[in-house]
């Protein structure tokens, strides 16, 4: 009996990518998920684990975020096209590569030349409670994803021997934000008062000049109940979507706060309450639901 190698590939899966783009004072955001898989003359380093012919994932990984600084990356078709033609006309022993991209839309916060709000996962949410006579609605936002490219900050936290973060006065300030509102009553207007609520948070998050994830947290609660008399309580839970410069010093580029690694976890969880001092109990308005 014979024991062959039949098909195979390897890469680097699922990159992810952020772009700025910066023409002026107007910001336009690229957000990517690249996958890279190479294929070709690699029986060798199965059999003997000879890599002299193996390209590996990190490099692929890094031909990634150099491509995006070096052109603009375009079309997701166009950028797949350039990455692949590369990587086999750059390796002799690569006859083939897949790659895979795709891309996660943004959309602009009204006016706002730096400040976008991604669509696709965005779930409007309502909890009614009854008991007896009275009645408690609580409404709200969950994964309503945003994202502002300038406009943060973040400085002047205490350092100890364990600290390594340093210190910003420009950052990407992204979160992926679970709102929930308690109304006073039940005499609303339900069709107008979400989409209304809705602005007023996109809004304080995209014009508040941040130094700090709690402090956008408070402006966006405090907007909301300064707008609506009839909300008693604002309660968040704010994740921070880290956004990490790459360093392409390696590769003898500079990185003008254009190219950045996105990551998933670990993340600060920043979460709070702003109510009114004079709000009525909430009684069982929040039974059973989470409470940050």
């Amino acid at each position: 009996m014979g024991i062959i190698l039949g098909p195979n590939q390897y890469g680097k899966a699922e990159n992810r990518l952020v772009v700025v783009s910066r023409d002026g004072s107007v910001h336009t955001v690229k957000d990517l998920t690249v996958s890279t898989s190479l294929r070709g003359d690699l029986a060798d380093t199965h059999h003997t684990g000879d890599n002299s012919k193996v390209l590996a994932t990190d490099t692929q990984k890094n031909t990634v975020y150099a491509f995006a600084k070096q052109a603009p990356v375009g079309e997701i078709e166009d950028f797949a096209l350039r990455l692949g033609r590369h990587f086999v006309s750059s390796q002799e022993a690569i006859t083939g590569a897949r790659v895979l991209v795709d891309e996660h839309g943004w959309n602009r916060i009204d006016a706002n030349d730096h400040s976008f709000v991604q669509g696709g996962n965005e779930k409007r949410t309502t909890a009614v409670t009854v008991h007896g006579d009275d009645a408690w609605v609580v409404s709200g936002v969950r994964d309503l994803v945003v994202l502002k490219s300038t406009g943060s900050e973040f400085h002047g936290f205490p350092k100890d021997p364990y600290t390594t973060l340093k210190e910003t006065d420009d950052r990407i300030l992204a979160t992926s934000v679970t709102a929930r509102w308690r109304y006073l009553g039940t005499d609303v207007d339900w069709a107008k008062a979400y989409p209304e609520i809705r602005g007023l948070l996109l809004e304080a998050f995209a014009t508040k000049h941040s130094l700090s994830l709690q402090q956008t947290l408070y402006t966006m609660g405090e907007s909301v109940l300064l707008a609506r008399p009839d909300v008693a309580e604002v309660r968040l839970s704010m994740p921070n979507k880290h956004h990490f410069l790459v360093n392409l010093s390696p590769f003898g580029l500079e990185n003008d706060n254009e190219v950045f690694y996105a990551a998933d976890r670990p993340y600060g969880l920043i979460e709070g309450t702003v109510l009114r001092d004079d709000a009525q109990d909430a009684g069982h308005a929040w039974d059973t639901l989470p409470t940050f």
